[in-house]
């Protein structure tokens, strides 16, 4: 919650970008209820932050992403102050946006899991100065679901991959990635 404005109801907070474009009133009000609904808190937009929980407040942080439509969604750990079950609810809602609307999102996280999972691509970077390590595809399907996925021996062999990756990194063993 800390990117959300308390005064501003869950609305005005997702409004607040959309007031710098040049857009109809009935436009700008098309997109907020747009993004409200693909978060699911259409029920929410007279709320205020406070009243939200942590997870619901990351949601509108997401939806205020969501409906400025921006080409590339970069997120920095965006779920790392809510609790696992709320994570894993909020990883399964950036696969739905990507799947759906096309975006492409740029994740950055120190949860190995969650890059593989999320991922379609892992960027693992060396410790400073910064490079790239490697830059891993993940060879998981398209549809994945948190159980299921997170079972399946391949998701297993590229968790092991990355964190040894992370390991060689931290060595300061230098193996650039290539391409």
């Amino acid at each position: 919650g800390r990117s959300l404005y308390p005064w501003l109801t869950v609305r005005g907070n997702v409004e607040l970008p959309l007031r710098h474009k040049k857009l109809s009133r009935a436009e700008r009000d098309r997109l907020i209820d747009d993004a409200l609904h693909a978060v699911g808190l259409d029920h929410a937009a007279k709320s205020y932050p406070w009243q939200l929980s942590g997870g619901m407040q990351q949601r509108v942080a997401i939806a205020r992403a969501v409906a400025y439509q921006p080409e590339v969604l970069i997120m920095d750990e965006p779920f790392a102050a809510v609790d696992a079950q709320t994570r894993a609810d909020l990883e399964d809602l950036v696969r739905t946006l990507h799947r759906e609307r096309g975006m492409s999102i740029l994740f950055v996280t120190h949860d190995i899991d969650e890059s593989v999972y999320l991922g379609e691509r892992v960027v693992v970077l060396s410790k400073s100065p910064t490079w790239v390590q490697e830059d891993l595809h993940i060879d998981l399907p398209e549809d994945r679901d948190q159980i299921t996925t997170r079972a399946m021996p391949r998701f297993t062999e590229l968790r092991t991959h990355v964190y040894e990756q992370i390991q060689r990194a931290k060595r300061g063993e230098a193996v650039r990635a290539q391409g």
